[in-house]
C-alpha cells in the first residue's frame, strides 16, 4: 500500500518535469524567433499653422493658453482650411476672434513604400492675437513648407518665402540672412526666425516662420501675449529600402517531408531553421534525459522500501 503511494506521486513529478523541460524548447526558440524589429515603411506630416501662447488678462493672476493648430496631418492624409477661430474666457468677453485668415492654407502628407513627404502651402494670410482686433500680427504673401523623403536619395528639406511681411504694421523685408525682430512702442515686439530646415541621413523637417511674439496691447482686457507661432511646416522620414523591396507575402505551401526538399550533402543543421529548433536544442534535450534519470533513481527507492 505505501509503494503503491509512493511511486504514483514520483512518476506523476518525473512526467510533469519532462514535459515542462520539452515544452519549454518550443517556447524559448519562439521567442528568438519573434527578437526582429517590425519593417519600418516612413512617416510623413503637414501642419500650416500652430500656435503655443500664453494670454494674460488684465487684473486676473492667472495665464490663459492659446494653443491651436490648423490642418495638422498625418499621412496619409491631406486638408484644406481658410479660417481658425478661437474663443478664451475671460478675454473680450469670451467672445470668438479669428486666429487666421488665408485664401490658401493646404497641408498634405503622403507615403508609398519608396517615398514619404509632406507639403504645406499658406497664401494671403492674416494672423491675429487677443488684444490686436485690427492690427495683425503678421500678414504674409505666400509661404511653402515641403520635406521629402525617398529611398535611395538624401532626404531634402526647402521652403520659400516671400521677399516681404507685414508685422505689426510695418513692412519687413526678408534677406533670409539670420533673423528679423519689429519692435512697436506700446504694442510690443516680433522676432521672426526664417527658413529653418534640417536634415539627416533618414529624416528632413522645413519650417518656413516661427515667430517669436512679446505683445502688450493693454486693450480689450488683454495686458500681454508671449509665446510662439509656426507658420508653415513638413517633416518625414524615409521608407527602409529593405521594407520597401519586400514583396508581399505568399501563402504557405502544402508541407513535405523534409527529405523531399532537402539538398544532397546538406548539413543537418539546415532543418534547424525550418523546424524552429537553434543551438539551446541540445541543452533543452539534456535537461529531459536528466530529470528522467533522477525520476528512475526516485522509482528505484520507492520499489525497495516497498
Amino acid at each position: 500500500m505505501n509503494s503503491l503511494s509512493v511511486r504514483k506521486p514520483a512518476l506523476r513529478l518525473v512526467t510533469v518535469a519532462t514535459a515542462t523541460a520539452l515544452a519549454a524548447g518550443p517556447l524559448a526558440l519562439t521567442g528568438v524567433s519573434t527578437a526582429h524589429a517590425a519593417d519600418d515603411h516612413g512617416r510623413a506630416s503637414a501642419a500650416v499653422l500652430r500656435t503655443d501662447l500664453d494670454v494674460s488678462p488684465m487684473n486676473k493672476p492667472v495665464n490663459l493658453p492659446l494653443a491651436v493648430s490648423l490642418n495638422d496631418v498625418q499621412a496619409p492624409q491631406s486638408a484644406e482650411k481658410t479660417t481658425l477661430t478661437a474663443t478664451l474666457d475671460a478675454v473680450d468677453g469670451g467672445r470668438p476672434f479669428s486666429v487666421l485668415r488665408a485664401e490658401v492654407a493646404d497641408a498634405r502628407a503622403t507615403t508609398t513604400p519608396m517615398k514619404a513627404e509632406g507639403i504645406t502651402t499658406l497664401a494671403h494670410a492674416r494672423l491675429h492675437v487677443p488684444g490686436l482686433p485690427l492690427l495683425s500680427l503678421i500678414e504674409v504673401e505666400k509661404v511653402t513648407a515641403k520635406a521629402t523623403c525617398e529611398v535611395g536619395e538624401n532626404p531634402v528639406a526647402t521652403t520659400e518665402l516671400p521677399g516681404s511681411v507685414t508685422v505689426l504694421g510695418k513692412h519687413v523685408t526678408l534677406t533670409g540672412q539670420g533673423p528679423a525682430e519689429v519692435k512697436v512702442p506700446g504694442v510690443g515686439e516680433v522676432r521672426l526666425d526664417l527658413d529653418n530646415t534640417r536634415t539627416t541621413a533618414r529624416n528632413a523637417a522645413a519650417t518656413a516662420l516661427e515667430l517669436k511674439v512679446s505683445v502688450d496691447p493693454l486693450k480689450q482686457n488683454v495686458a500681454e501675449v508671449d509665446g510662439t507661432v509656426t507658420l508653415a511646416e513638413a517633416a518625414c522620414r524615409t521608407p527602409r529600402p529593405e521594407a520597401a523591396a519586400q514583396p508581399p507575402a505568399e501563402q504557405s505551401a502544402p508541407s513535405a517531408p523534409a527529405a523531399a526538399v532537402e539538398p544532397q550533402g546538406a548539413p543537418a543543421e539546415t532543418n534547424l531553421a525550418e523546424t524552429g529548433g537553434s543551438s539551446a536544442t541540445p541543452y533543452l534535450v539534456g535537461i529531459a534525459i536528466a530529470l528522467l534519470a533522477v525520476g528512475g533513481g526516485v522509482l528505484s527507492r520507492a520499489r525497495r522500501r516497498g
